[in-house]
């Protein structure tokens, strides 16, 4: 169904209007609606029989306040000939407003409280022919929000008001996010966003001369005025919560959900480039201190790349660069001109800069350039010029590709070593660099095999340097070859690999640290890629690593934090040594049995490098997952020897920067090599206690030599509106952009905190975070069952409870293996922001309820709608396909179809002695069209994903398999942690808390 959600339309009921009394507008009639009946949705339990009751008549306080009300209507009519307004018309399938409040189990009206859609969710309710309850009076509409009442913006989920632990919640309220179900309520448009071009009111001051924007001075006092309600019962008798109550960025709302906010101006970079947690900086540090999530931004500099876009290039010139002489910010868009074009106004610093002769142009009448339609840099906000020689401290290195491989034999018991020869061969043509590509290749176990490849030789010539203490190079010179002109020696090694030890190799000894030595010596003169395929624990030489280092019973001790970083000092030593000769240094880790992972990526880490972990390597079922990540580490994109730099306007600094680095200075990042894969966080905080003037500047450079061996810079610029209120940057604020930086911020932190230290902190920011927004309201709406949020951080407590429940964060050692989660911390920190919701929150897809995989698209799947990530969401009658970025799983119910299974996975599945799980999902049966259309959309799925290949396979309800499944549901409990209702209440406590 297109709604994302299993079961029957759920029609809203019980409707109530209510309105407030502005000077001039007379109270709208109310009209009455009979309360009706509808069906409980499919795929969630169904809960107790509830009965509205005390919904009547109202309170005495409400009775006296609504006589307060009529009075100063009526001195306003008497005073005012204004003609009277008629409640704005609603729109078709739109539901009235309704409040209500939980008390002692029950729903009953709130004078002046938030607006929602009331529904019931249980049997029990009057028909629908019965006469509904009598309605309150209704108040005039609010000039400027939308019909009923209802301001786009913040949201509200009641909460108990009871001591101690909270009772579960109400169903009722809130009526269920788009996607969640078919009705009025998914009919709905998604609302609108923080005001920018484009996008209705805004909350913040308006944009700078010659900028198109919408503007509304009012915005942010509508952000308080107006707020959605999500009613959460209490009581000894509460019932159980109805979880189509919560938000859940799925099925329609999953776009909404990840969507980033408008951009403030048209001449900003792509927010898949530099994405704000916040599109606007706080004015002050007073402001700044009073907002407690991350603020800084998401940079992705490769990520044209990715997304299939063209850079504009600007050619190198006789004018050279042209920048700021103060602050070195590179000609952006948002430069001004005086004195008739012949100085030029820094965005960044403010500086008057000349203009160089042949970068002159006239001015037009508004101010701007006449050229400016033929040079980029004055209209896109990401550009590439070509560097002049006084960027460079050496001529531009060529790609290089230097492989170590582990030759022991537990490297060829598991096939480790023909998986990667064979891959290496295959892309031996899709190398980056054309002619000037290098390659390079050294083998160990217990001595180190080095090889030389020089194109005069027709085999490969070993060398074996058995002293591993102190290694050294046998033939310096010919150890790295251009690889057009080896080629034939080159394939010739590739196919003599796989079989050259595996009848000699006896030891599983393994001299990983004296090889990482070597290759240095080899590539210590140009730099380039250092690929490491390990297949065992370190043990000989420098880097050896000791297996006790995995001691579960440091878990929740203060030693904890030391199970995460490297106890021997060769590692980090090893990495600053790597980048300063430019070296990056990609692990493939397929050992069977502890490695420590934790010593070995502080390399990768340190050197913007990457790690790939194959717990149990075995090529049969791995192989492919090693070879299509291999292939796509060698092919991919390639930015050599960079420099990555961030400036931001004067009054603001970069305080922090999260991912794979080394960090020269405090706003100068060395990045040996980098890719359409990496991902940085950066936080930005106040220098001074004020920022200067409306808006705000950040800008990226990334200096670095291409493939093709030229010196490029890549700018990313952004403007950013300064905002003075507390509530604008609520309004302004990116939900996903927040949740991938907390993700970041939550894994660095695990390195020097306990895991349940970790996740506090992470909750504690959001807590602080609501309670803060709570504030803004008056005191009639903060009632003690009122959980207020603004509607920009609608999905961010699901998404922080996935983080806390992901592999990085989630339990203790004795879930985790030590390994397993070290890898899963690495390419948390440089993963982009899709990714890592997908991590937090995994999309279902449902295959078997109607012709989902017949509808293809330029020879693609098209993807379905997905569901919540909660096992009442799914059917056992049903086939449900479940991605996380790292997997794909088919989930097969006991009840499934056996004869669309037998499409899928052959007529074995019909076998109740074969586990479907041992059953390939792939390549597509020619013989079944099901079976190509699940393939495809497999395939489909796949291209989305940055750098990690998700294998697919199945697993029926009920084996054992599936409890490795289950924890991917994050709205359920498993392994002892809370499930979504659970989480949201300890979330309240922490809001209500003192």
């Amino acid at each position: 169904m297109p709604n994302g959600l299993p079961g029957a339309p759920r029609p809203a009921i019980g409707h109530h209007s209510t309105s407030q009394l502005q000077p001039g507008l007379p109270a709208a009639s109310t009209a009455q609606r009979p309360l009706q009946q509808h069906p409980h949705p499919q795929g969630f339990p169904q809960q107790q029989n509830q009965v509205l009751q005390q919904y009547q008549q109202p309170g005495p306080m409400q009775q006296q306040q609504h006589l307060h009300l009529h009075q100063m209507h009526q001195q306003q009519q008497q005073h005012q000939a204004a003609p009277q307004a008629a409640q704005p018309p609603q729109r078709p399938g739109m539901a009235a407003p309704f409040s209500q409040a939980a008390v002692n189990g029950v729903l009953q009206p709130l004078q002046g409280g938030p607006s929602a859609h009331m529904r019931p969710t249980a049997p029990g309710f009057m028909p629908a022919s019965a006469p509904g309850p009598p309605m309150m009076p209704p108040r005039p509409p609010v000039p400027g929000l939308m019909p009923g009442g209802v301001a786009p913006g913040p949201g509200t989920v009641q909460a108990s008001a009871l001591p101690g632990p909270l009772a579960p919640m109400q169903p009722g309220g809130l009526p269920p996010p788009p996607g969640a179900f078919s009705g009025p309520a998914a009919a709905l448009p998604p609302l609108p966003g923080a005001g920018f071009p484009g996008t209705g009111p805004v909350g913040m001051p308006g944009p700078p001369p010659g900028v198109t924007a919408g503007y509304d001075a009012y915005a942010g006092q509508k952000l308080v005025e107006q707020f959605e309600a999500l009613t959460v019962s209490s009581g000894p008798s509460a019932m159980p919560t109805d979880a189509y109550a919560y938000p859940h960025p799925a099925g329609l709302e999953r776009a909404v959900a990840r969507s980033p906010q408008q951009p403030y101006h048209p001449g900003n970079c792509s927010s898949d480039n530099m994405r704000p947690t916040v599109m606007g900086v706080p004015a002050s540090t007073a402001l700044r201190m009073r907002w407690h999530l991350p603020l800084g931004v998401v940079v992705r500099p490769m990520a044209d790349e990715a997304c299939g876009r063209t850079v504009p290039i600007i050619p190198l010139g006789s004018q050279g660069i042209v920048r700021c002489r103060r602050c070195r910010t590179y000609m952006n868009p948002f430069c001004s001109w005086v004195d008739g074009g012949r100085r030029f106004k820094c965005n960044v610093c403010g500086m008057m800069n000349e203009v160089p002769v042949e970068y002159f142009s006239t001015l037009d009448g508004s101010g701007g350039r006449r050229d400016v339609l033929e040079r980029p840099e004055l209209s896109c906000g990401t550009v590439e010029w070509v560097a002049p020689q006084e960027y460079m401290v050496r001529p531009p290195m060529p790609p290089v590709y230097f492989f170590c491989i582990d030759v022991s034999q537990a490297a060829y018991a598991c096939g480790l070593v023909e998986v990667v020869c064979n891959t290496i061969k295959a892309c031996l043509d899709k190398l980056p660099g054309d002619e000037r590509t290098l390659v390079g290749f050294l083998t160990y176990d217990s001595s180190l095999h080095f090889y030389n490849i020089k194109p005069t030789l027709s085999a490969p010539q070993v060398l074996v340097v058995g002293e591993v203490a102190d290694p050294f190079l046998p033939l310096p010179d010919d150890l790295l070859v251009n690889l057009k002109d080896s080629r034939p020696v080159i394939e010739a090694l590739l196919e003599a690999l796989p079989h050259s030890y595996s009848n000699t190799a006896t030891s599983n000894d393994c001299a990983m640290g004296p090889a990482l030595q070597a290759a240095f010596l080899v590539l210590g003169h140009v730099g380039g890629k250092l690929l490491l395929f390990q297949a065992g624990l370190p043990s000989l030489g420098p880097g050896t690593l000791k297996p006790s280092r995995d001691n579960l019973n440091l878990y929740n001790t203060d030693k904890e934090p030391t199970l995460r970083v490297p106890e021997d000092p060769f590692f980090k030593s090893f990495a600053g040594e790597a980048s300063s000769r430019q070296i990056t240094l990609d692990i493939f880790l397929g050992t069977n049995g502890y490695a420590d992972l934790a010593s070995l990526s502080h390399i990768s880490k340190y050197t913007c490098g990457q790690v790939y972990h194959y717990p149990g390597f075995h090529a049969p079922r791995d192989g492919m997952k090693l070879s299509a990540e291999l292939q796509r580490n060698l092919t991919r994109p390639t930015a050599w020897e960079a420099v990555m730099r961030i400036r931001c306007s004067r009054g603001l600094k970069i305080s922090s920067f999260h991912g794979h680095f080394f960090n020269r200075s405090t706003d100068l990042l060395a990045l040996p090599t980098c890719d359409p894969d990496k991902v940085f966080g950066v936080q930005i905080s106040h220098e001074e206690t004020l920022v200067s003037g409306p808006v705000a500047y950040v800008q990226c450079a990334l200096l670095y030599t291409n493939s093709n061996g030229e010196r490029r810079i890549r700018v990313h610029t952004m403007m950013l509106p300064v905002l003075s209120e507390l509530s604008e940057l609520y309004r302004a604020c990116d939900g996903a952009a927040i949740a991938c930086l907390l993700a970041k911020l939550g894994v660095e932190k695990s390195h020097t905190a306990k895991l349940d230290d970790s996740r506090q902190a992470l909750l504690g920011k959001l807590s602080l975070s609501l309670k803060e927004y709570r504030l803004l309201h008056s005191a009639h709406v903060r009632t003690p069952g009122a959980l207020i949020y603004p509607s920009t951080l609608k999905y961010l407590p699901v998404y922080l409870l996935g983080l806390i429940k992901a592999t990085p964060l989630k339990s203790t050692g004795r879930d985790v293996p030590a390994d397993v989660r070290s890898a899963a911390a690495h390419a948390l920190m440089s993963a982009t922001v899709d990714d890592t919701l997908l991590l937090a929150y995994p999309d279902v897809y449902q295959l078997t309820n109607r012709d989902v995989l017949c509808s293809t698209k330029d020879n693609q799947a098209v993807v379905p709608d997905t569901l919540p990530a909660s096992l009442h969401a799914m059917q056992p009658q049903h086939v449900y396909l479940i991605d996380n970025g790292q997997m794909l799983v088919l989930w097969i119910g006991h009840g499934a179809s056996v004869q669309w299974l037998s499409q899928v996975l052959g007529p074995d599945v019909m076998n109740p002695a074969i586990d479907p799980s041992t059953l390939p999902l792939e390549p597509p049966r020619d013989s079944s069209n099901v079976s190509q259309q699940l393939c495809s959309l497999i395939s489909t799925l796949r291209s989305r994903h940055c750098s990690c290949y998700a294998p697919a396979f199945a697993v029926r309800q009920g084996t054992p398999l599936e409890a490795h499944v289950l924890p991917l549901l994050v709205e359920d409990s498993s392994y002892g942690q809370l499930n979504y209702v659970e989480f949201m209440q300890q979330l309240h406590r922490g809001v209500m808390s003192k």
